[in-house]
């Protein structure tokens, strides 16, 4: 699914300074892989991260998405894209507080090129255990709920591609192992998932851990997995 080669990023500081944020990271991710990319704050994680959502893009090398070269695309396409194919959870939920959970996973629906979305917001929450919480504000859930809906919002187009940026990390320890259960469900279904962390006990619940440090790819290796799977997911 995911081709990197060569990858790098160099931001310009307002002195004029040039900062490697990545260098040289080449990176391949096959269709149904549960990946962590494991790294400290500055690691240049973050700047990968964007790079595969299609959020920002690289000062140099090739990122092929599905076997097609993303380098070329229009903003246009890219924001097609990123509905479309890309799903992204956050460690902020950025749930709107005055919708429902079914409103805010339907969301990203309003931006679509669907015919009819009838019964996928729905469809989403049951996914993440929430069937029971549609008309349940932001304020009325619980911190592992809030992001549960904001897991449905990124399933609701029904992406290839799940992006996790610290998904757990203003989770408490029991919700935040039901957030990776979920993951991990969604996995044995076929999603391809990314989870980015710093948290090494996160990264152990998925099946390879990526290890980046100063914007390089220091280490790649398979895991055996810790964890169950979420019995509400389907």
């Amino acid at each position: 699914m995911i081709e990197l080669s060569g990858i790098s990023k160099t931001y310009r500081r307002p002195t004029g300074e040039a900062v490697d944020a990545l260098m040289d990271v080449s990176l391949r991710i096959d269709d149904g892989e549960f990946v962590a990319i494991v790294g400290s704050s500055g690691s240049g994680k973050s700047t990968l991260m964007n790079i595969l959502g299609l959020l920002d893009v690289p000062s140099a090398g090739s990122y092929r998405l599905s076997g097609q070269e993303t380098s070329g695309f229009p903003a246009a396409e890219q924001a097609r894209c990123r509905n479309k194919r890309i799903g992204f959870v956050f460690q902020t939920f950025h749930l709107l507080p005055r919708t429902s959970a079914l409103e805010n996973v339907e969301l990203p629906l309003l931006y679509s090129d669907r015919g009819s979305f009838r019964g996928l917001g729905r469809k989403a929450l049951d996914m993440v255990g929430l069937g029971d919480r549609i008309s349940h504000r932001p304020s009325e859930l619980s911190g592992g709920q809030q992001q549960r809906v904001a897991i449905a919002r990124a399933l609701v187009n029904e992406p290839d591609l799940l992006l996790a940026d610290e998904p757990t990390g203003n989770l408490d320890r029991r919700s935040a192992d039901e957030v990776l259960a979920i993951f991990q469900t969604l996995n044995r279904g076929g999603r391809t998932i990314i989870l980015v962390t710093h948290d090494a006990e996160v990264a152990n619940h998925c099946h390879r851990i990526a290890r980046i440090e100063r914007g390089r790819i220091v280490s790649d290796e398979r895991v055996a997995p810790a964890g169950t799977p979420f019995e509400g997911a389907l």
